[in-house]
Formats: C-alpha cells, sequence, structure tokens
C-alpha cells in the first residue's frame, strides 16, 4: 500500500534565489529536497526568494509587496537597514498566513531567519528547524523559553554546537545525488569551490596549492568585491584560474576531472557540502578541520590539516592526491547518499502528521541572569 501524499510547505530564504548556479549549499540542500520529494509524489509549495527555479513547481515567492514605512517612520531614529526590514515584513506575513492555512501537513523551515523560529508556536504542529549554521544570537533568542518546534541538525558537529543550548536533538546529515554527482576521471590539478568570501577562505588553497606545485582551478560566485580585489585577483595567474560561478553540471565536470578538492573553512562549517560533492565524483579532499569537515572525510578519503595552516594544507593536498578514487565515492555511498536524508526527512513529517501527541517544546536550557548593567542598545542582523 502506498503512504500517503504529505502537503509539506518549505520555506527558504529570503535573500538568495534557490536556482541554479546556487549561491550556496543551503541553496541547493532546499532544491534539492524539494524536487525529490516532488518525485516520490509529495506535493511541495516552495516559499523562496525572487529569481528562484519555476522548475520547482509549487512556488510562491517571498517579498514585501503591500508595505513601505512612512516618510516619517523611515526618518525614526529606530529604522533598520531596509534589508532587514524587508525580510522581517515577508517572513512574518508568511508565518501569519501559515497559522491560517490548514491545507499543509508540515512546514519545514530551512532558512537562518529567526522570525519563522519566533512565530513557530502560532502553527497549528510542530514546524520542522533544519539547522544549517552553528548558534548565532537571533536563533537563540528566537528558541528561547521553548518553542513547539523539531529541530534537527544537519551534522553531528552541528548537533554539537547547539547541544549546550537544545539539548540532545536529532542529525538528518546532508547529502548529494550520487546519480548527478557521478565518478570523475581525475586530473593532475586542484579545484577549490564556494563562495568567494572570507570566511571561506580561497585566498589561502591558492597559496597552498602553489605551495604544493599544484595548479590550481577555482569556480564561485564572488560577493564581496572588495575580498575578490584584495585577495584573490592578485593571486590569479597561469596556476591559478577563476572560471567564474557555475552550474551544477559544470561543478560535476570540473571537480570530476581535479586531482584534489581543497577545502579551506576559516569558520566552523555545519556540514560542508562541497566536501560531499567532490567524495562523490571520486575526487579525494585536502581541508582545513573545522566544524563538521573532519566528520565527513575518512582516512580513505582525504587529508586533514591544522586550520589556517597553509604549509600544513600543501602537505595534505601532496597526500591526498594519490588516494583511490574508488574508496573515495564509496565514502560518499556510505555517509553522503541524498535519498537517505529524504527517507529521514520523511519519516519526521509522518511522526509530525501521525496521531495527536502530547509534544514538550524544545527545552531551551537559560543560563543565569547576569549582573544589572547600563543598558545598552541592541543591534539587527546584517
Amino acid at each position: 500500500m502506498r503512504a500517503a501524499r504529505l502537503r509539506i510547505a518549505l520555506v527558504a530564504g529570503v535573500r538568495f534565489p534557490i536556482a541554479e548556479p546556487f549561491a550556496g549549499g543551503m541553496e541547493a540542500h532546499t532544491w534539492t529536497l524539494a524536487t525529490l520529494l516532488t518525485r516520490r509524489g509529495h506535493e511541495v509549495t516552495v516559499f523562496a526568494g525572487n529569481g528562484s527555479d519555476p522548475a520547482l513547481g509549487r512556488l510562491e515567492i517571498l517579498d514585501d509587496i503591500g508595505f513601505a514605512p512612512s516618510a516619517r517612520a523611515r526618518g525614526d531614529v529606530s529604522m533598520p537597514p531596509e534589508q532587514f526590514l524587508r525580510e522581517h515584513h515577508a517572513y512574518q506575513r508568511l508565518m501569519l498566513r501559515l497559522a491560517r492555512d490548514q491545507s499543509f501537513d508540515v512546514v519545514q523551515l530551512n532558512c537562518l531567519h529567526y522570525l519563522p523560529v519566533a512565530m513557530a508556536d502560532i502553527l497549528a504542529r510542530p514546524p520542522v528547524l533544519s539547522l544549517h549554521t552553528p548558534p548565532t544570537p537571533w536563533l537563540e533568542s528566537a528558541l528561547y523559553g521553548g518553542r513547539r518546534i523539531r529541530p534537527v541538525a544537519v551534522s553531528q558537529w552541528t548537533a554539537r554546537a547547539w547541544q549546550p543550548a537544545l539539548g540532545t536533538i536529532p542529525v538528518i546529515s546532508n547529502g548529494v545525488d550520487l546519480d548527478i554527482w557521478a565518478p570523475g576521471p581525475g586530473g593532475a590539478h586542484a579545484v577549490w569551490t564556494g563562495r568567494l568570501v572570507p570566511e571561506k577562505g580561497a585566498h589561502l588553497a591558492i597559496d597552498a596549492a602553489a605551495e604544493a606545485g599544484v595548479p590550481l582551478v577555482l569556480a564561485g560566485p564572488a560577493p564581496d568585491l572588495d575580498y575578490f580585489d584584495e585577495q584573490i585577483a592578485p593571486r590569479l595567474g597561469r596556476d591559478a584560474t577563476w572560471v567564474g560561478h557555475l552550474t551544477h553540471r559544470d561543478l560535476v565536470a570540473l571537480v570530476g576531472s581535479s586531482g584534489v578538492a581543497v577545502v579551506t573553512p576559516c569558520w566552523d562549517e555545519p556540514y560542508g557540502l562541497v566536501v560531499a560533492e567532490s567524495l562523490a565524483v571520486g575526487t579525494p579532499v585536502a581541508a582545513f578541520a573545522r566544524g563538521a569537515v573532519p566528520d565527513v572525510i575518512s582516512p580513505a578519503s582525504g587529508r586533514l590539516a591544522e586550520p589556517g595552516n597553509v604549509g600544513a594544507l600543501a602537505n595534505a593536498i601532496r597526500a591526498a592526491m594519490p588516494l583511490q578514487r574508488s574508496a573515495v565515492r564509496a565514502r560518499a555511498e556510505q555517509s553522503c547518499d541524498v535519498h537517505r536524508m529524504v527517507d529521514a526527512y520523511v519519516e519526521l513529517y509522518r511522526d509530525i502528521t501521525g496521531p495527536p501527541t502530547i509534544k514538550l517544546p524544545v527545552p531551551f536550557r537559560p543560563a543565569r541572569p547576569p549582573a544589572r548593567t547600563a543598558t545598552a542598545g541592541f543591534g539587527v542582523p546584517s
């Protein structure tokens, strides 16, 4: 007997479209999850930003149509940046609508904004919250005091990072489509993929590849022009080439034809989708050991280096290149299969939509209030 079709509201980010070429791993994750759930016969409505892929089917654009602050409001000292206000209003309007709309079986929050989390209690059923980030002050604030919400971490490392605030939470690891990310032939050059921003550390990848004597190809968007002009452009040349922002198809070909993938997080990666993509095509990884990256890489599939240490990363590049590509691919099949990820989400959805049970809110662990001092101002996220 075929399982009942689920009606799923998938709430994505507003700032970047859910479309190729993807701005980052979370956008790729949202697109893949929506696509595979739809292929399984579920009715998925994606709420996302302008420019998102019409092929997602049931797509509704999150925007702020119908609201603009008056001139007097704009002149008030409390007026936040316009981007912040647009996102705030878009999510506020959506959550109020979802509270009135009883047609969805489950709501999944696949975004980093605090407001859908803070408003979770107004929904008929607790939404799923995919934690694609280490703890942030805005998300912790939204979760404070307990919410009727079902948080899941995208890696064991992320679950551990949230443990002081949320206690033990389940893990549904991210994954990649192993049919799309098929094994490649390898090559003599290294590859780096991702957003060209300081926290991804592409400049360190260029330096390490140069020290290792291995040509490097970089691919990804360059949203931070100052960083690109100051740290990336001066390092480009015969042995370090940037090929721009590529589609998944072109990325598969590029990474699959590389001898090693260099991963240089300068922050704690909550998962590291570029690692999983590299493993899937059989390309070994040389990476800084930060965040969840060590959880994804095995000794047979890559080498780790001390974070920020260019010399150690150069050694890791040289050590990773001879690894057997079949063993690297096997690691992806073992731990990075996106279909297992989708299975786990569907199981969670059915638990939420099953017979009514009494579920306690997420028990946020409050800290002892600090001694009262002079009043301080509050900032807003950029």
